[in-house]
């Protein structure tokens, strides 16, 4: 999951490490990455049904995958693995978590094959914990993949084809009742990581000397607020855009999680599909996801972004309201057309939150991407829900989650001029490649009036 939000590594790094075109092949890897975790986010929600129906498991039981991967990957591990980047660089940290996630993903094989149907909760508990490795191994490999190149679209190419493929190999036929196929399909996975692991292994992956960082950091200038103050010279504490940002991240991606984790029992018992039909659906909504990533990158161009995303966040809020009262196919095409309006969400928060910041820049990134723990209490209190009173009521959660998104980058439009049509930018280039916010014609005459006044 995850990423998203930052924009390429500068192509030049000092310090004797690779310039130019050299760099052309490790950023490839880099970015194979994301296919990685696409892969496997994907197969997190179709998981979560197959192990209903086979485990016998209640739907709140079944979000233990969420919890363990979100919040023990996420939240837990991340700053474990922002330590072990700084101490020992990308390449250890990138090949750490590769060998997490290969670990984790072969631990699936022992597992699904001993697992005892008479005692389901303690099989599940081994693939919870086989769950909980991959996670730590994708905690990593976001981390440090983050600070080198994350593109907005490609975190999501690996995903879509996962239910699929999970429609024939974990709902049909004999497969519907069996954990046999699960040995295979994480077996693969597990080979996949190991070989870029490999190649990782063996490629010259250029690093950032800490020499060049503090000339890069130093060299910024400061954004200056409406008050003639320079953005982020008080503590981090006092950072409020990104913290409120954190909080929104928090909702948007327990929004997210949720509404992904349960559209399979949405489309059985509100719109009367198979788990393989479902399966597919969730398969054509996250292409929708993919579309909507791109329909909004070119949106962004004409648009002023925190604009953009308060119109998407209304448009999602009314789509899931009629979900949560809708029956028949039509709410399963209403849940399918939240994930366009969603796609663009995640980045946004990210950009808006993390502008400006100076030398929080750092931190402040690493905060936003703990946001992604959200999917990890969304999805129980969504679970819980569900047995009690329904998979189509439990989607008032996300709900919630949309409304504090909207709250928030209201308050954002309203405090940062206000415009619609996109505002030239004006870009401070933070080391770990986060971009700044645009600068409105306000901001721009207040940092004048500053510059006056120091002089």
């Amino acid at each position: 999951m995850a990423g998203g939000g930052l924009t390429t590594a500068p192509a030049q790094v000092t310090g004797g490490y690779l310039t130019g075109r050299a760099l052309i092949y490790p950023l490839s890897l880099v970015i194979s990455l994301f296919f990685l975790w696409g892969f496997s986010y994907g197969l997190l929600d179709v998981l979560n049904k197959h192990f209903q129906t086979v485990l016998g498991i209640t739907k709140l039981e079944s979000t233990g995958l969420q919890v363990v991967y979100f919040g023990g990957g996420y939240l837990v591990f991340s700053p474990v693995a922002a330590e072990v980047l700084k101490r020992y660089g990308y390449k250890a940290t990138i090949l750490m978590g590769l060998t997490f996630y290969s670990i984790g993903a072969i631990m699936f094989w022992p597992t699904a094959h001993f697992s005892n149907p008479a005692n389901p909760s303690a099989a599940f508990g081994g693939f919870v914990a086989c769950t909980f490795i991959i996670a730590c191994g994708l905690a990593t490999l976001e981390t440090s993949a983050n600070s080198y190149a994350v593109v907005i679209v490609l975190e999501r190419c690996g995903v879509f084809h996962r239910p699929l493929i999970a429609s024939k190999f974990f709902f049909s036929g004999e497969n519907a009742n069996s954990l046999t196929n699960v040995q295979f399909v994480y077996l693969a996975v597990a080979c996949a990581g190991a070989a870029i692991g490999v190649l990782f292994f063996f490629a010259k992956l250029p690093e950032v000397s800490k020499e060049a960082l503090a000339t890069q950091t130093t060299a910024d200038n400061p954004a200056i607020d409406h008050y003639g103050a320079e953005v982020g010279s008080g503590p981090l504490y006092k950072q409020y855009n990104m913290i409120f940002a954190f909080i929104a991240q928090f909702c948007y991606v327990g929004a997210q999680v949720t509404i992904a984790s349960f559209f399979i029992n949405y489309a059985s018992e509100s719109g009367g599909f198979t788990d393989a039909e479902g399966s597919n659906m969730l398969s054509y909504a996250l292409i929708t996801f993919t579309v909507g990533r791109f329909a909004a990158t070119a949106l962004a161009t004409v648009f002023q972004a925190d604009f953009m995303l308060m119109v998407y966040a209304c448009v999602a809020i009314a789509i899931n309201a009629y979900v949560a009262s809708a029956h028949g196919s039509g709410g399963v095409g209403a849940l399918i057309a939240i994930f366009f309006f969603e796609a663009p969400m995640y980045p946004t928060i990210f950009t808006l939150g993390t502008a400006n910041l100076g030398r929080h820049t750092e931190r402040a990134a690493g905060i936003l991407v703990m946001g992604v723990s959200g999917g990890a209490v969304f999805t129980p209190i969504q679970g819980a829900i569900a047995d009690k009173f329904g998979t189509r009521i439990s989607y008032l959660v996300p709900l919630c989650g949309f409304l504090y998104v909207l709250g928030y980058v209201t308050i954002h439009w309203l405090r940062h001029g206000r415009h619609i049509m996109r505002v030239k930018d004006v870009v401070n280039t933070h080391p770990t490649g986060i971009a700044a916010d645009h600068t409105s014609e306000d901001e721009k005459k207040a940092e004048a009036v500053a510059v006056e006044r120091r002089m």
